[in-house]
């Protein structure tokens, strides 16, 4: 098909349905020589999702005109996003994700052979690509690094190194591939304008930058790996389908984020060229639709009902996903599968620190405490000394900066939330055997709040993750391990100041852990 195409067509094949090109002219010129060159890159953390296929159909445009197109499997930028991907589980990872593209690709008559698959630690740790990593980091300032991946990057209180390099490695990936242009969300905005910046200063060509739309979720938020309520998994069964859709956020004839429309719109119609409305014949029967703008007309007039958009997008979306259920049937995928994402519910949390558990919130032994006295520190100004009752014999002695931005008269006899397996440490002369958290948010001056526990609630009742009441704390935690600085980024105040860790609720036998004013906040 790309031989009969002209350079115009190809052109506006590789660039439908884009949300914005910049490069657009270099992209012209290299078609009028030659294929382009293009490569998308994806980061093997949490498993890939429906919104997938959106990628995935703009791929299947870039070879139906002719590009030369490398899939990157960026393990080494899983780990540098705030560890998203254990070191140990990075080669399983990139494996699974090996396995469901490439199905995802068969699904949509995608040809395999058309494509190289290349993995980032292949190149990223060599010596060439090794020293431009250290040139890169002697132009780029912090400040340009942090605004980069803004929108990609976890966003943390107290960001990692790690999380300052990704930007980085991701431009000089455009140099190593060999690429023309590289293929992206346009949450990678940043990131494609740092490179443009940045890949001259090392005397490397400045690359184009096509980049898709974000799909909304389910949720009508962006689609996300981590909110199982916003997305549908590939190896979804038929039933978990259809009870996700039906939840999903669907007004009658609101077009703004819908994620369903959006569906129809970014993978059904590139794919098929056509979409079939299935419904009743007494509200119309059946319809074929062959541009999604007659969609999206009679959605809005409210001719086409959601439950019949559901209904709809429920059969064609389950076409695509049944060539990959079956794929995944077979013993050793089914193997890979639980082997890159172990359960969490069924870690051992013993106290040993196994590599399995590494991420369970269950390690955790977080309980209920009562303040029995306030005091500043003797030593240091900026500390105070708590003595608070968690349950023991003995109340411990915890030592916080974060008291000082709180109203002593606030503080006692309160209940607040402590956590009491970290390794006891001396902090000014006087040892801390405890931390106590918080809800805060960063800014001049800094907001802090005390953690409620539900009404009713007594010393030492033990928190708790939604979802993972069963595992048991470790004794101590093992501070090189550092498994409280890895889970404490992913603990979060919601919009309606719940605590929660990845969108699940911290509770306590009598309910959910809550805070007064700080939505949005960090726990710590």
């Amino acid at each position: 098909m790309a031989d009969q195409l002209s350079p115009d067509e190809k052109f506006n094949l590789i660039t439908r349905n884009l949300q914005e090109v910049l490069g657009e002219e270099k992209v012209k010129q290299v078609l009028q020589e030659r294929a382009l060159r293009v490569y998308w890159g994806t980061a093997t953390t949490g498993k890939p999702h429906v919104a997938y296929f959106v990628p995935m159909s703009k791929i299947a445009d870039f070879l139906k005109a002719g590009c030369e197109v490398t899939v990157l499997f960026a393990d080494l930028h899983a780990y540098l996003d705030n560890m998203k991907a254990p070191w140990e589980l990075l080669e399983l990872r990139v494996k699974y994700y090996e396995q469901v593209i490439k199905a995802m690709l068969e699904s949509i008559s995608v040809p395999l052979d058309k494509l190289k698959f290349v993995k980032g630690t292949d190149f990223q740790l060599s010596r060439e690509y090794t020293l431009d990593v250290y040139r890169l980091s002697s132009m780029v300032t912090e400040h340009d690094a942090k605004k980069a991946g803004a929108e990609v990057v976890k966003q943390v209180e107290h960001p990692l190194l790690s999380g300052l390099l990704y930007p980085g490695l991701q431009a000089l990936d455009e140099e190593y591939l060999k690429v023309d242009a590289q293929f992206g969300g346009v949450d990678q905005r940043k990131i494609f304008t740092l490179a443009e910046k940045y890949l001259p200063s090392l005397g490397y060509a400045k690359r184009a930058h096509l980049m898709n739309p974000m799909v909304p979720g389910l949720t009508g938020a962006k689609m996300s790996s981590s909110e199982e309520e916003s997305k549908i998994d590939l190896l979804d069964s038929k039933e978990d389908v259809k009870k996700k859709l039906k939840k999903a956020f669907c007004e009658p004839g609101n077009i703004q984020n819908n994620g369903v429309l959006s569906f129809v719109k970014y993978v059904l119609f590139p794919l098929r060229g056509v979409f079939s409305i299935k419904r009743d014949a007494k509200w119309g029967g059946d319809k074929v639709y062959s541009a999604f703008e007659e969609v999206e007309k009679d959605f809005v007039a409210e001719i086409i009902h959601p439950g019949d958009l559901k209904a709809s997008v429920e059969v064609a979306l389950n076409e695509l996903l049944e060539p990959i259920r079956k794929k995944f049937e077979s013993p050793e995928l089914r193997k890979l599968t639980s082997n890159a994402y172990p359960d969490p519910s069924k870690t051992r949390g013993d106290g040993g620190g196994g590599e399995d558990d590494e991420l369970a919130p269950s390690r955790l032994d977080i309980r209920v405490g009562k303040i029995l006295s306030v005091e500043k520190h003797p030593d240091a100004e900026s500390l105070y000394l708590e003595k608070i009752d968690v349950g023991e014999p003995e109340p411990r002695t915890v030592v916080s900066g974060l008291v000082a931005y709180i109203s002593q008269e606030d503080l006692q006899d309160r209940l607040v939330l402590v956590l009491c397996n970290l390794k006891p440490q001396k902090m000014r002369g006087i040892e801390s055997q405890a931390m106590l958290l918080c809800a805060s948010i960063e800014g001049e001056p800094r907001k802090v709040e005390p953690l409620d526990p539900p009404e009713g609630s007594l010393p030492g009742d033990r928190v708790f993750v939604e979802g993972y009441e069963s595992g048991k704390p470790d004794d101590r935690l093992n501070p090189k391990k550092k498994v409280w600085e890895k889970l404490q980024v992913d603990l979060k105040i919601s919009d309606e100041c719940v605590a929660q860790w990845k969108d699940k609720q911290l509770m306590t036998k009598l309910g959910q852990i809550t805070c007064k004013t700080l939505k949005g906040g960090n726990i710590s």
